[in-house]
């Protein structure tokens, strides 16, 4: 077992990598938590046991249920029930339960403490970590939602043994991101214990300089801009972290096009991505003036096209992207 101390303003909040991990929670909760509201969707697979009286709230799946709707659903359920401040909200489940429950509990009476169990990859290397949560708009990903750091997060390893491929697949998507931030070299040669491990120290370092995505936190985001675009206007057909990958060799060829990287530094994208065979190619069907104009919503940017880009100094923000040179390089994944 691991524990990684993720560092926010005035405290830091254990997260829990191992086989088995989920025994702990009873452990994580806030001192004095009087009851659990519990939120998961069916066919997860793995509970947790909170170790005081709790109530299960489920969830729809998918991108669709990623809402408002969704939202309100759990604050009048937990309303109903009569949940307080004094008490907590325990997230079971993947990134998309992560970032809903989170910021549900982030909105309800104004915030109440929260741990996140990721049961995914993809949720354990990034989604449970850092404090970000939110939900979807029909105009675009995760463009409504709050900062509100959880009270611990635990990864049980256990989880993956029954993650569908795809979604295990998916998951590397996420965490070959982390090969290309401060970090992340050697990360292909541990085990996944220390790899998990390994994304998380990388992505504390990162939040506890820049919690609320100010400047630095945003290079987190690496192959994300394109990602969501693909993500909406495909109607969430790959999953995110596939989406990231297809993400990260653009943003390859754009960094290439704008004199950034070499030709050798886009072939590692592709061999990195190749590697945990995820897709390289945009989805056909998929309109460039849609993408980009997706692209141009995207909450990095502040002045035209944005971008986080590898370059010699590692990956930066890069604002001001020439539309048509972005555009260019959509057919290099294409």
């Amino acid at each position: 077992m691991i524990t990684v101390e993720v560092p926010v303003p005035g405290r830091s909040y254990p997260a829990i990598v191992g086989r088995g991990a989920r025994r702990e929670l009873p452990a994580l909760l806030p001192e004095g938590t009087g009851r659990v509201a519990v939120v998961t969707q069916r066919g997860i697979g793995m509970t947790a046991d909170p170790g005081v009286e709790h109530r299960v709230f489920h969830i729809e799946a998918g991108e669709d249920a990623k809402t408002l709707r969704t939202v309100e659903y759990l604050c009048r359920q937990w309303a109903t029930w009569g949940l307080t401040r004094a008490d907590c909200v325990v997230a079971i489940g993947g990134g998309m339960v992560t970032d809903v429950a989170g910021f549900a509990a982030a909105s309800y009476h104004r915030g109440v403490p929260v741990v996140h169990v990721a049961t995914t990859l993809l949720g354990m290397v990034d989604a449970a970590i850092g404090g970000k949560t939110g939900v979807n708009l029909p105009e675009g990903k995760n463009l409504v939602g709050a900062f509100w750091q959880p009270s611990a997060v635990v990864c049980d390893l256990e989880a993956l043994d029954t993650l569908p491929a795809r979604e295990l697949r998916g998951g590397y998507g996420e965490l070959a991101k982390y090969r290309f931030l401060p970090g992340g070299e050697g990360l292909d040669d541990l085990d996944l214990e220390e790899q998990v491990a390994q994304c998380i120290r990388i992505k504390a370092a990162i939040v506890a300089a820049d919690e609320r995505e100010g400047g630095l936190r945003a290079i987190l985001n690496y192959g994300h801009t394109l990602a969501h675009a693909i993500e909406t206007a495909g109607e969430y057909d790959l999953r995110h972290g596939e989406a990231v990958a297809v993400g990260l060799l653009y943003a390859a060829a754009l960094a290439r096009r704008l004199g950034r990287i070499s030709d050798e530094r886009v072939a590692l994208h592709h061999d990195i991505v190749a590697r945990y065979e995820l897709p390289d190619r945009v989805p056909e069907g998929l309109d460039d003036d849609k993408l980009l104009s997706l692209m141009g919503r995207d909450k990095k940017a502040l002045d035209g096209l944005t971008f986080a880009l590898d370059g010699e100094d590692g990956v930066e923000i890069v604002t001001g992207v020439d539309p048509e040179i972005a555009r260019a390089a959509l057919g290099d994944v294409r």
